[in-house]
């Protein structure tokens, strides 16, 4: 039965929807106990369906189970109406791994734990007790046939010196397990060598720092009459926004059905937008590091990672927060509390300009509304925050946070791939963090085009006389090939998604810049494993026509992928991208150097992008915001 709560076609699923569609799928396929459950996902309705969408209409809800026989060493899709309780699709998946489920990690600990080949190479560089390790189990990725077939991750380990200790001061380097998941044992050792275990005490928490400062005082914020938006369900309505949040497992939250109000007219943005991938590439060569290479959304899955947020420490002011319902390997449904945080934040100036001749000032304040969530992945936190503004743009800023994985070095040894922290050995890696948002784009309507735009200088001649003439050129992508494309921030190049059927006062078609202000370039050589299986991150604009079954930037199922879906194969067809229903990928990141300062708990650092308003507007649409209310405050007339 569909869950009575549900109102809309987009809205999330609840735990009675999960579980509903677990129960008919394991009955109708007759599942036995040892079959997991990977993602449980909504499937979502085709646009149609969304836009003719009428309160009371009937709802169908599909839902897509990914499911792993670990006896048979096989995955399953399969699509459950909820409503009617029949099972549409059951599909096998040759030759894939799906996303590594939490209770996986805590398997792979334990088989590191017990095994007696793994302690003994322990014992060796002198850790006797198994209780002091963590195991990280990092994705095994891919590097040739060897171990296809085989549903593996890769243990690094680490020693606490004490129960509560950080144990990434400890990095025990030059030793791997490489444990077999769906048979429980580890079926290789690769041992590179003892390398003495650093023994830095780099604890963070408030007990183990020393005196704190004593000169802070309180910091509140305060909305006596309450936020300015309003929540209806999913719905979030804010200044002249109005839009849906959903939350995947996947994916975490996801915006749908973004529109801005201008002149009275509801004008839709975007149709859905998500952090649809991430993959963090790790530069250093050695036995170890070159494994480092963790799709944390494809193959950890970000929603199921979701921090339960809390006022005060990771959301501060008038807080709405909304749960997060995921589910779990056993095909249960885990509610994460306050997964999802919604806020108004003070922005700084909107606007201001002040007439010196008559010494009449008028400014108005910004203010933007911020939804987002935070996931830890083994050892870094990525905080996402989608923000909407007053004068129409949208952004997307990533906050990363976290302790950087480490290695361990000889004493008096140093690494042109990484930084020592300690003079014990302990060293951060050279790596990226490499970002891939899906904008499946309706600058008012479905049928857009991306235009490049950049600066060049004028030839010297009759066009520029004094030399001083610079200008900007555009060019139109018209297929997916052409249209991928790379920042160059010595042309100041752009991009601008239009609708040529629309046109704003001056006769130019309505639109949206993305401003693309946080490139990464990727560095792994062209015919290495992690280029292939990690094409989006070459580079930082793709356009490709909207395609049901192109949802993520690496493949649906990037967990020990050869690299052989996503991105990099999808354009080959090079499929025309002008007017047309399209999805803009961009990819963006932080080229993480690891510095002093980042140990033992890194400072958030901050990237992202922005889509701002191009012409989509006849005029500044933010001066009808009235003056601030504070008495400080004297608005002109």
């Amino acid at each position: 039965m569909t869950a009575p709560t549900r109102t809309h076609p987009l809205d999330s699923l609840s735990a009675a929807e999960i579980e509903e569609a677990v129960r008919v799928l394991r009955t109708e396929k007759q599942l036995h106990e040892g079959f997991r459950f990977a993602t449980v996902d909504l499937v979502e309705p085709d646009k149609v369906v969304v836009r003719e969408f009428a309160p009371g209409d009937p709802i169908q809800v599909r839902v897509a189970l990914v499911v792993l026989d670990s006896k048979a060493h096989r995955a399953h899709r399969g699509v459950v109406d909820v409503g009617t309780g029949t099972v549409l699709e059951w599909t096998p998946l040759e030759g894939v791994q799906p996303a590594i489920m939490a209770d996986e990690f805590e398997e792979a600990e334990q088989i590191c734990k017990t095994d007696p080949d793994f302690l003994t190479a322990l014992a060796k560089r002198g850790i006797t007790d198994p209780e002091l390790i963590t195991v990280d189990p990092w994705s095994a990725g891919y590097y040739g046939a060897e171990d296809e077939g085989r549903r593996l991750v890769n243990a690094l380990v680490w020693v606490r010196s004490r129960p509560g200790d950080n144990q990434y001061a400890h990095p025990v380097d030059n030793l791997l397990a490489v444990v077999d998941l769906d048979e429980g044992r580890i079926i290789r050792i690769e041992d590179f060598g003892v390398v003495p275990v650093p023994a830095a005490d780099a604890n963070y928490t408030a007990g183990s720092v020393g005196t704190l400062r004593d000169d802070i005082t309180d910091l509140q914020i305060h909305q006596p009459d309450g936020p300015s938006f309003t929540v209806d369900g999913q719905r979030i309505r804010w200044q002249k926004w109005d839009f849906r949040y959903g939350f995947t497992v996947r994916e975490g939250l996801v915006l749908h059905d973004v529109g801005y109000t201008d002149g009275g007219e509801r004008r839709s943005v975007l149709h859905r937008a998500s952090m649809a991938e991430m993959v963090v590439p790790y530069g250093d060569p050695a036995p170890l590091q070159y494994r480092k290479n963790a799709f944390d959304a494809g193959e950890y899955l970000l929603g199921a990672l979701a921090n339960s947020l809390e006022l005060g420490c990771d959301c501060l002011g008038e807080i709405t927060y909304f749960d997060g319902v995921v589910n779990d390997s056993s095909g249960g449904a885990r509610t994460i509390r306050n997964a999802v945080c919604l806020h108004e934040e003070d922005d700084g100036i909107l606007w201001k300009h002040t007439d010196w001749r008559t010494g009449v000032a008028e400014v108005r304040r910004a203010r933007k509304l911020i939804i987002s969530f935070i996931a830890t992945v083994g050892n870094y936190e990525y905080g996402f925050y989608w923000a909407l503004h007053q004068d129409g743009r949208i952004g997307l800023e990533v906050k990363l946070t976290g302790i950087p994985t480490t290695g361990a070095l000889p004493p008096g040894r140093t690494t042109p791939f990484g930084q020592l922290l300690d003079r014990s050995g302990v060293y951060g890696p050279i790596h990226q963090h490499v970002f891939c948002a899906r904008l499946d784009m309706a600058v008012d309507g479905v049928a857009n085009t991306v235009v490049e735009v950049e600066t060049e200088a004028v030839p010297a001649g009759p066009e520029n006389p004094h030399g001083n003439a610079f200008r900007t050129v555009e060019r139109v992508l018209e297929t997916e090939r052409v249209a991928a494309r790379l920042a160059a921030p010595e042309k100041h190049r752009f991009w601008k998604i239009i609708n040529t059927g629309r046109t704003n006062a001056v006769g130019d078609p309505t639109g949206y810049r993305l401003e693309a202000s946080h490139p990464v370039t990727q560095f792994s050589l062209p015919d290495a494993h992690i280029t292939r299986r990690a094409a989006f991150a070459s580079r930082h604009l793709w356009v490709t026509p909207f395609a049901e079954d192109e949802r993520h930037p690496a493949g649906e199922y990037p967990n020990q992928s050869r690299g052989d879906d996503g991105l990099g194969v999808w354009i080959e067809r090079d499929r025309p991208v002008v007017d047309a229903d399209i999805v803009v990928w961009h990819t963006f990141g932080a080229h993480h150097e690891v510095r002093l300062e980042d140990w033992p708990l890194m400072p958030v650092a901050r990237v992202g992008f922005e889509l701002q308003p191009w012409g989509f507007f006849d005029r500044n649409p933010a001066l009808d915001v009235p003056p601030s209310r504070s008495g400080q405050c004297h608005p002109g007339s």
